[in-house]
């Protein structure tokens, strides 16, 4: 099964049934086949290629996502249904509202890195990580471009949450969390979610569905849908104060940690 946010080959012209591999084809147009052709169970589209920004930023265009184990090909994936939260519809639930107001202190892009490895420690719920080093490398670049971002809770100092991801346009795509503190990873995906809306992003894509996504609201949509909502989302401009690609290290997560709890 593909590892989620929070779960922790020649084209052909007609339906693809064989994993589409990218080795040889370089970077010009990405080198995706169709991700509505792939009829993989688990949305297994193509394998190989490289991380470079370039491909990142065109898989994730598409709605496609690398995911793989150390040691093996890099793994791209576009599942259907795909699990998104529409930050506008967003309602924090009442005990979730309680949990906002305890004292935690949110951050965006304080500590990208330290995020990223905090997501990629091995744990007993997930003996093996799958944020590899050429995965930190690559999202590190992604965040010195200004595409990639992190979200940080902090406890009397200390990080205890967080979560990082990929924005594009009015689109943010998670990609892990963590949490060493009892809900903090939600605390860190609420407060995002809400700054989300009120900057006028259209959707979080959090990849597959699980009981935990549910119960915060995500709402399961088909492959193509979701490419629709791309089209449009990654195009738009949403009302964030420096615009996409821009680090959001300077602007504080505090006051959108106040409005969830509102």
């Amino acid at each position: 099964m593909v590892m989620s946010f929070f779960i922790e080959h020649p084209i052909s012209m007609g339906i693809m049934t064989e994993p589409f591999c990218l080795d040889g084809l370089g970077q010009a147009s990405g080198g995706f086949p169709d991700p509505d052709q792939c009829t993989h169970p688990d949305g297994l589209l193509a394998f190989g290629g490289d991380l470079s920004p370039k491909r990142l930023l065109h898989a994730y265009r598409q709605g496609i996502f690398p995911w793989y184990s150390p040691g093996s090909p890099i793994l791209w994936w576009s599942p259907d249904p795909r699990e998104i939260f529409i930050p506008a519809r967003f309602q924090c639930s009442k005990r979730m509202r309680r949990t906002m107001k305890k004292p935690w202190s949110i951050t965006f892009d304080a500590a990208f890195a330290r995020v990223m490895n905090e997501c990629g420690k091995p744990s007993p719920q997930r003996p093996e990580t799958w944020i590899t080093p050429a995965m930190i490398k690559a999202y590190n670049e992604l965040h010195a471009l200004g595409y990639g971002h992190s979200v940080e809770v902090w406890w009397a100092d200390e990080l205890v949450g967080g979560l990082y991801g990929v924005a594009l346009g009015g689109c943010f795509f998670a990609e892990s969390k963590f949490h060493l503190k009892t809900d903090a990873s939600k605390v860190a995906l609420i407060a995002l979610i809400t700054a989300l809306d009120q900057w006028q992003f259209t959707l979080l894509d959090a990849q597959m569905p699980t009981p935990h996504l549910k119960a915060l609201g995500s709402v399961s949509v088909s492959r193509r849908d979701f490419r629709l909502l791309l089209n449009e989302g990654c195009n738009g401009r949403p009302k964030h104060p420096t615009h996409q690609p821009g680090l959001w290290q300077k602007y504080s997560a505090d006051p959108f940690l106040n409005d969830s709890i509102n």
